[in-house]
């Protein structure tokens, strides 16, 4: 793996009474790289910023997960140099089914995260955002 992470946790664990699975840690150590800092991620497609036509978190977390991943790509980088996630949903309901659902791109990978419930995202049919920071090693 890339980075130090310390103090490893998998979401099944620490929040029993809820049905995830995220591999997670309580610090993440980096050391030499580029950092790669991304704009919050929305279900909308990266080359004309058309919405994707869904209404379910599960779909537009997914789209949101792939942005993330392809812009990791572009800038020479993998899933496996997130080092943080900040994810916003807009109803705490969709929680497990926004994080069971970005679960499955970092499995194994374990960024710091950060999750929030907010009023509303910048379009009203957007149900969930999440912004990413990664440091791609030198090699």
């Amino acid at each position: 793996m890339a980075h130090t992470r310390i103090r490893k946790f998998n979401t099944k664990d620490t929040y029993p009474e809820q049905n995830l699975d995220n591999d997670l840690c309580q610090a993440v150590v980096t050391q030499g790289g580029k950092t790669v800092y991304l704009r919050g991620q929305c279900p909308q497609n990266l080359d004309d910023a058309v919405n994707i036509d869904s209404h379910d978190p599960v779909e537009q977390t997914h789209k949101v997960m792939q942005n993330i991943r392809q812009l990791l790509e572009e800038a020479g980088g993998r899933m496996e140099h997130l080092v943080k996630v900040v994810v916003y949903i807009t109803d705490v309901r969709h929680r497990e089914a926004v994080y069971c659902t970005m679960g499955e791109y970092i499995k194994g990978v374990y960024p710091v995260s950060t999750g929030l419930v907010v009023q509303a995202l910048a379009r009203a049919d957007w149900l969930v955002e999440i912004d990413a920071t990664a440091v791609i090693p030198e090699e």
